[in-house]
């Protein structure tokens, strides 16, 4: 077994795509995330006789990735992440491939590991768009002051871990570049809702975030601007249009299946 680490995503690209791109759906951080530069990004590829059988990737401050990693190479992997981070924080991704990277990490360090988050990916069956006051309307660079706010503020309540305001403005900023999109969902010229998309990719579009204000909440206006922004992902030829909820919110794991949204597979955060 051999891992090779790039310096840079395209790099990274270049040899891990062919293999993301066979499976976008459980890949879709991955490719996402590797789409645009990222510094300090760590991206291995991972090899067995010189063919290419995995990937894993940390892009800070976020946890190490593993959904592009076999479980069964997971003992080697690990050693390949602790030769090069021995003070990783944090791995996420499906439950086979997470867990058996958990498990050689504990192995290795004599640490031991909490699963901090679970959560659930969900892929778009058929859009059954809701019946809801409103309209939806695309943010432009007006809406970046607000957009910024509500980003730090859904960051807060998703991920506090994460610690939304340093990210907050370089995620706002993202959905607003070619290949992305905010979209409001709006009640008498009021945004009461957004949802963002990015993609497609590989034939795969994500929808994330999705935050409504607390005032706002329990009215449908999630659920709109999120059929509102895979409209938008299918408009530009999503094959794929998928999103993640976490399990411990029981209105997202509801209102999604409901607007079309099917389950794919779990997942869950490890902290060392």
């Amino acid at each position: 077994m051999e891992a090779r680490v790039y310096d840079t995503a395209a790099e990274f690209r270049e040899v891990a795509g062919p293999l993301l791109a066979a499976d976008p759906i459980t890949n879709t951080v991955v490719i996402t995330a590797t789409a645009r530069p990222w510094p300090g990004a760590l991206l291995i590829t991972l090899h067995d006789n010189g063919k290419l059988v995995g990937a894993v990737i940390r892009t800070p401050p976020y946890p190490l990735l593993v959904s592009a990693m076999p479980a069964a190479v997971a003992a080697f992997t690990t050693q390949a992440v602790h030769d090069l981070l021995p003070d990783l924080p944090a791995a996420t991704g499906p439950l086979d491939q997470v867990e058996a990277f958990v498990a050689a990490w504990t192995k290795i360090t004599g640490g031991s590991a909490t699963r901090t988050t679970a959560h659930r990916l969900f892929k778009l069956d058929k859009l059954e768009p809701p019946t809801t006051a409103g309209a939806p309307r695309a943010a432009t660079r007006a809406d970046l002051p607000m957009l910024i706010d509500w980003t730090a503020k859904f960051i807060h309540e998703a991920l506090p871990r994460q610690g939304a305001h340093p990210i907050a403005d370089e995620v706002a900023e993202q959905k607003l570049e070619p290949g992305a999109a905010s979209i409001f969902w709006e009640v008498d010229g009021t945004p009461v809702s957004v949802a963002s998309a990015r993609g497609p990719l590989e034939g795969m579009a994500r929808i994330a975030p999705v935050y409504t204000p607390p005032e706002h909440r329990g009215h449908g206006y999630a659920s709109a601007a999120t059929a509102a922004a895979s409209q938008w992902a299918l408009d530009r030829g999503a094959e794929h249009v998928l999103i993640t909820t976490d399990l411990a919110n029981p209105t997202t794991n509801r209102i999604y299946p409901a607007i079309g949204f099917r389950p794919v597979h779990d997942l869950a955060e490890y902290r060392f």
